[in-house]
C-alpha cells in the first residue's frame, strides 16, 4: 500500500489535477473490489490547515443533501459503501441525507479511514454495518448547541446545560442564599433554551435508536434489539466527559455496535486509505474543504480560501 507521504510525491510530480486523478482511480478500484456503489464524503477538519478554515464548512450541513443527489445520479446498485471522514455537523442534516440514502440502499456500510464523530457516528449507526481500522475513530453523539453570551456565540453541550441546571436547583434547596448568583446565570439562556436542550437531547438518542433498530439489527428479534442501550451510551455526555472522545474498534464491539475490521482484508484496506490519503493530500494542497465525491469521479467540492 503507498504511504500517504508517497501519494503525496506522486500527485506533486504530475499535472495540476493529478490529486483528482489518483483519488478518483482510486475511488475507481475501489469500487470495483467491492462490487458495490462508493461515495467518498469527507471533510478537512484533520487538515494541516484547519484552524484556517470556518469550522461550519467543514460541518454536515443541509447543502450536503443536493450534493448526494448529485452523486448519487446515475448509480444503480442497491449496495452502498459510504466512506465517512466528518467531525460532524447538524443532527436535521444527518437525518435528511439517512433519509435520502436509505431510500435509494437496501444495504449501506459507513467505511470510517480515521474520524467519523458526533452527527457523522449518527449516519454511521444509520447502517447496516460500520467498518473501522484499529486506528479509526467515532465519537460520543450528546448534541452541542450554541447560544450568544456577553462575550459572543458559545458552545455547549446539552446535557451540560441541563445538568448545570439541576446542579442549580440542588444547591438553592440546600442554600438559599445562591438564588441570585444562579438567577444571574440561567437568565443568561435565551426564552424555552432549558427546554430545546432536553428536546435536542431526546431527538438525537431517538433517531439513532431508531435507526440500530431498523438496519443494524433488523435480524434480530424485536424485544432483543440492543438500539436503545447503544444510543443511550453514545449520548451519555457525562460518561464520555467529551463531545469529541474517541470510540474506537474494540470499544464499539463491545459494546454492541456490528463492526467489521478494515484490517480483515486487506486489499480492501489498501484501497480504503489510499482514497482517504489522496482525499487529505487533495486538502492540504488546494482550497478544498469538503467534498461528496462517488466512484464514477462525480462529485460536489466546497472550495473555501483560507484566512
Amino acid at each position: 500500500m503507498p504511504t500517504r507521504n508517497k501519494i503525496q510525491e506522486d500527485i506533486l510530480k504530475k499535472k495540476e489535477t493529478a490529486q483528482d486523478d489518483i483519488r478518483r482511480e482510486y475511488l475507481k478500484k475501489l469500487a470495483a473490489h467491492t462490487g458495490r456503489d462508493t461515495i467518498l464524503y469527507a471533510s478537512a477538519f484533520t487538515s494541516q490547515k484547519v484552524q484556517t478554515l470556518p469550522s461550519v464548512v467543514l460541518q454536515v450541513a443541509l447543502h450536503d443533501v443536493q450534493s448526494f443527489m448529485s452523486a448519487l445520479h446515475n448509480l444503480r446498485n442497491d449496495k452502498l459503501d459510504l466512506v465517512l471522514h466528518s467531525p460532524g455537523g447538524s443532527m436535521e442534516a444527518a437525518d435528511q441525507i439517512v433519509q435520502y440514502l436509505r431510500a435509494k440502499y437496501t444495504h449501506i456500510r459507513a467505511v470510517v479511514p480515521q474520524n467519523a464523530m458526533s452527527a457523522a457516528t449518527m449516519i454511521a449507526c444509520a447502517c447496516d454495518e460500520i467498518v473501522m481500522g484499529k486506528h479509526s475513530a467515532i465519537g460520543p453523539i450528546d448534541p452541542q448547541v450554541t447560544f450568544p453570551t456577553a462575550t459572543g456565540l458559545f458552545t455547549a453541550p446539552a446535557q451540560a446545560i441541563l445538568d448545570e441546571f439541576d446542579q442549580a436547583k440542588g444547591e438553592v434547596v440546600a442554600n438559599p442564599a445562591t438564588a441570585p448568583l444562579w438567577v444571574t446565570k440561567i437568565q443568561a439562556y435565551p426564552p424555552g433554551f432549558l427546554h430545546m436542550c432536553k428536546a435536542t437531547l431526546d431527538l438525537a438518542r431517538d433517531k439513532v435508536t431508531e435507526w440500530l433498530d431498523t438496519y443494524m439489527f433488523k435480524d434480530v428479534p424485536i424485544g432483543n434489539r440492543q438500539g436503545r442501550t447503544i444510543a443511550n451510551w453514545l449520548g451519555d455526555a457525562t460518561g464520555h466527559k467529551t463531545h469529541g472522545r474517541p470510540i474506537n474498534i474494540e470499544v464499539a464491539r463491545n459494546k454492541g455496535l456490528r463492526v467489521s475490521a478494515l484490517e480483515a482484508d486487506q486489499d480492501l484496506q489498501e484501497l480504503v486509505l489510499s482514497v482517504f490519503h489522496a482525499a487529505s493530500v487533495t486538502f492540504d494542497i488546494t482550497h478544498c474543504a469538503k467534498m461528496i465525491e462517488n466512484h464514477n469521479g462525480n462529485g460536489t467540492y466546497y472550495n473555501v480560501t483560507p484566512r
